[in-house]
């Protein structure tokens, strides 16, 4: 196989490993060392090309700019647990209404209750988060027909 592929003129990982020497001493195939400027290889060892390797990045930045603004949500609904366990007295619910409305969403009928709810959702492995069914009726439509559950 690799003899016709060499026949046919195209490029295999092999080849474009060759190109990408010396590599990098953190990785067996990386990091990709391609030449944005047309002058050496123009894909990485995968076959990855210079706008696949900036989505790859952006995707990358994006997923740990999630992963911040949820542990931070983690450590508002952590202290929502023990300002409802009575045991932050720095803290206070302000807004009773909006706690009224949250346990009914929920389907609770206690602020602990709801606190642990809102808890249990973090690391949830199977469901949709509570949250995700106040998107709009047609988002939540096409999420339906897609086989997801919201």
């Amino acid at each position: 196989m690799l003899l016709s592929i060499q026949r046919a003129g195209q490029e295999t990982a092999w080849d474009r490993f060759e190109k990408q020497q010396p590599q990098c001493g953190f990785g067996e195939l990386g990091p990709c060392r391609i030449d944005p400027f047309g002058e050496g290889p123009a894909k990485g060892v995968c076959g990855a090309t210079p706008d696949v390797i900036v989505a790859r990045n952006l995707l990358r930045t994006i997923a740990a700019g999630a992963a911040d603004h949820s542990d931070h949500a983690r450590d508002v609904a952590y202290t929502f647990k023990l300002v409802s366990a009575g045991l932050a007295a720095s803290y206070k619910v302000k807004d009773r209404a909006k706690m009224e409305r949250l346990m009914k969403e929920y389907r609770v009928d206690s602020q602990i209750a709801l606190a642990e709810a809102i808890m249990a959702e973090f690391g949830m492995q199977e469901g949709a988060l509570q949250f995700t069914r106040r998107a709009p009726a047609k988002r939540l439509q096409l999420v339906a027909e897609a086989g997801h559950r919201a």
